[in-house]
């Protein structure tokens, strides 16, 4: 089993994201994929529901502290904010570290049309990211 990890500031809109499209993307595999935050913000109902316009249901994730999976042995763990990479915790394992800095959609500002495109926007890079990592780390197994 591969154990992946994805972190977030407050695991509410970016890490939900990914794991929600590193399990569509690996589906089928032995794969289990975890999401956590260096914070705990609760899932953010945008990201929810800019990830059903895409068919994946993230209505089911909670918003998991980093500190929940220390005892996992994780073979990659995958930062998707600077500010995560920064307050990573040492996890005692081989795991292989990856980092990309998504915008946060949940710092968007305008009308509710602006704000959902912002989510809409960082939600395609993050799907493009997951689909590229999949296909380059997991795609054998």
């Amino acid at each position: 089993m591969i154990n992946i990890l994805v972190l977030c500031t407050g695991n509410s809109c970016r890490s939900q994201i990914a794991h929600g499209y590193l399990e569509h993307f690996t589906g089928g595999r032995k794969v289990k994929v975890y999401s956590a935050g260096v914070e705990t913000h609760g899932v953010n109902p945008r990201a929810i529901a800019i990830m059903k316009e895409d068919g994946i249901d993230i209505s089911h994730h909670t918003s998991n502290h980093v500190d929940e999976y220390a005892g996992i042995p994780f073979d990659y763990v995958i930062t998707v904010c600077d500010n995560a990479r920064e307050r990573c915790p040492y996890f005692p394992t081989q795991a292989q570290k990856f980092h990309h800095n998504f915008p946060d959609p949940a710092k968007a500002t305008g009308t509710e049309q602006e704000i959902m495109g912002e989510f809409r926007k960082v939600r395609d890079m993050i799907k493009a990211y997951c689909r590229q990592f999949v296909q380059e780390h997991i795609s054998s197994v």
